[in-house]
């Protein structure tokens, strides 16, 4: 990131500390820059992501991103900020996989076609060791969905696009299904994959300029 070359109270603590995402997401690489950020560093956390026993959607995501955060903040010496996040698509109760293979895809599919489901998307920020000033921080956003009642037609042309590879749910709102979803009740950004307004608010908390 750039220095404010016109000073300010808050770069000397700016300086000090590196923002470093804790995702290997192009998504959500794509969404920072939209508002004016670029991470210093991409640091992609390696955890098991198996739901547990009877765990709830949404402590499921705020589980995964605390952990993504915690782990790359242990393993950081430098000051710096680090910034995970996980999406979840429920249907109730029922978490559904990311997508990596056409059969999980199309189950996924066929389960969301003409019915309303949630997409919980946690952020999370955990400050390094050696950042003292850092402040850890949470919010997990929910955000309703309906797709149409899909054709087999529909289902099949889907799944040749292949928008669906490693999403949540089988589908990406920004690729092909958006022309099957009829409405979205809350945050766009957090069903792509981060939530734009509460990310920056989370910056914003913190000490130093995070942002344009």
């Amino acid at each position: 990131m750039s220095d404010n070359p016109a000073g300010g109270p808050g770069d000397a603590a700016r300086e000090r500390s590196h923002l470093i995402l804790a995702s290997a997401s192009p998504r959500r690489l794509t969404l920072l820059e939209q508002i004016g950020l670029k991470p210093d560093r991409i640091d992609v956390p390696d955890i098991d992501e198996t739901p547990r026993k009877d765990e709830l959607p949404r402590l499921y995501a705020q589980r995964l991103a605390q952990e993504k955060a915690a782990i790359v903040a242990a393993r950081t010496a430098d000051p710096a900020l680090i910034l995970a996040a996980d999406t979840v698509v429920a249907l109730g109760r029922r978490i559904l996989p990311k997508a990596e293979d056409r059969k999980t895809a199309e189950s996924c599919l066929r389960l969301l076609s003409g019915r309303r489901h949630i997409v919980l998307t946690a952020v999370a920020i955990q400050p390094s060791a050696a950042w003292t000033d850092g402040r850890a921080g949470l919010r997990v956003v929910e955000t309703g969905v309906v797709f149409s009642r899909l054709s087999e037609a529909q289902i099949q042309g889907l799944l040749d696009g292949g928008d669906w590879e490693g999403k949540a749910g089988g589908y990406a709102l920004q690729g092909q299904a958006a022309s099957c979803i009829r409405f979205v009740s809350g945050s766009p950004s957090a069903v792509i994959g981060l939530p734009l307004f509460e990310t920056a608010q989370l910056l914003r908390g913190q000490k130093g300029q995070w942002l344009p």
